[in-house]
């Protein structure tokens, strides 16, 4: 039944993606006039559809994409003297058409964050205080470079007072990259450099801190030993075993400490604080690893705000931009190889997420949609061949030698792109397989 609803919630999230890129490329062929002969969603033998003007709007077979078909776009078409034919358009009107789609996809991406940030924008609650580390784990990179809990950064590379958020960028992009890095301890301020590892799950560097936050219960497990102590969505952790809890890895570590064995859990609710005592619980992450778990789920206390139109546009655009910077300090690092391409996720991860997304509800499932869109525009604007990106290129490189590619090399450039795109299709259903499958 969760396979069926993965699948369903996937063609719902892609069917959104394909008719938003396919109809900028569809909008600005009409408006320059380019005849559109099919706009199909899918790939393969043609199912149903309707034919609106000259145009055969369809579903085909495999709905896992789509495509708008124009009179003259492939190499070797014979319409030279069809003035509406794609070929027959200026060479910067066919890169718009090329650009559209992909636009498309950015434009819908920021309006649905947009759209959620009207309702709903979480707000870290002290997202505007200085960044102070809540936790240095045993032996990591953190460690190694001599930062301490209660350290406040004060510089990182040549950035000046960072906030968290462009701490983390910069450390997810810099995977075995030394980092220059400036913290302030008891008003000292002290250099240090710091090379954060590769983490081959998520794909990103990571050196083993937290930052100090406010951790608060964002829901209960049923039937584990935090529910019957009492303890409810929206508390605030104050302390655990009576050590000092700000940041969730700090209480993760104690919990392994406590090695199964009760903890006193202080926490704070509408203002009172209160102590129970909690059994932890081992939970197997996979068959090779495990941690003590109290049955709660934590988060950094947020408070939820409704943000103004412009406001919640802007800070959209900002939050694409910031997952865009990500997505290419991630490709960056695959081609330096600092971090392995294991980590990119294909349709069967991506229907995994699809379906979590939206039994958690609309809000995460919009927010994934929007996740999504980001990727596939960036994704069709890589300079390969047979994509959006690599029809740009070679459009450009026109404009700067000012004559048309050689027929045998444009055939020959999709030849390559085409095996090369298949090769990374096979690699991510590959790399999603073997997550799924034991050992």
């Amino acid at each position: 039944m969760v396979l069926l609803q993965n699948i369903w919630w996937l063609l719902v999230l892609i069917g959104v993606m394909i008719l938003i890129h396919e109809l900028g490329h569809y909008w600005a062929a009409r408006f320059f006039d380019v005849r559109v002969e099919v706009f199909s969603f899918g790939f393969g033998p043609r199912l149903f559809g309707f034919r609106r003007g000259e145009t055969d709007f369809r579903f085909a077979a495999i709905l896992f994409g789509g495509y708008v078909k124009m009179s003259g776009e492939q190499p070797g078409d014979d319409t030279t003297s069809d003035p509406r034919a794609f070929s027959s358009k200026t060479r910067w009107q066919r890169l718009i058409i090329a650009f559209a789609g992909p636009a498309m996809n950015i434009v819908l991406a920021v309006a649905l964050l947009a759209g959620l940030f009207l309702v709903r924008f979480p707000k870290v609650a002290n997202a505007d205080e200085p960044p102070v580390i809540g936790f240095v784990e045993k032996d990591s990179p953190a460690a190694d470079a001599g930062l301490r809990e209660a350290d406040e950064i004060v510089q990182i590379d040549d950035m000046v007072h960072p906030k968290w958020k462009d701490i983390h960028l910069k450390i997810a992009g810099s995977a075995r990259k030394p980092v220059m890095i400036a913290v302030r301890r008891d008003g000292e301020r002290i250099h240090t450099s710091i090379t954060p590892e590769a983490d081959e799950k998520l794909g990103i560097g990571n050196v083993g801190w937290d930052e100090r936050h406010d951790v608060q219960v964002s829901g209960v497990l049923s039937g584990m030993d935090a529910e019957r102590a009492g303890l409810q969505r929206g508390d605030i952790v104050v302390a655990a075993n009576g050590q000092p809890v700000r940041s969730t890895a700090k209480l993760h570590e104690i919990l392994r400490r406590s090695d199964g064995r009760p903890v006193q859990v202080l926490f704070s609710r509408n203002g009172r604080q209160q102590t129970v005592t909690v059994q932890p619980s081992f939970s197997k992450m996979d068959s090779n690893s495990g941690r003590w778990m109290l049955g709660v789920q934590l988060e950094p206390r947020v408070v939820f705000v409704k943000l103004p139109l412009p406001e919640a546009i802007r800070e959209s655009v900002q939050q694409n931009i910031d997952n865009a910077t990500l997505i290419y300090q991630f490709l960056r690092g695959m081609i330096e190889r600092r971090l392995s391409p294991k980590s990119l996720e294909g349709p069967i991860r991506i229907a995994q997420l699809s379906g979590e997304a939206a039994r958690e509800g609309p809000i995460a499932f919009i927010g994934l949609m929007a996740l999504v869109s980001l990727n596939l525009a960036i994704f069709n604007l890589l300079p390969i061949p047979v994509l959006d990106g690599g029809l740009i290129l070679m459009l450009l490189v026109e404009m700067v030698m000012r004559r048309d590619l050689s027929m045998p090399v444009k055939e020959a450039v999709i030849k390559v792109g085409m095996v090369f795109l298949m090769a990374v299709v096979v690699f991510v259903l590959y790399n999603d397989i073997s997550k799924i499958l034991p050992g």
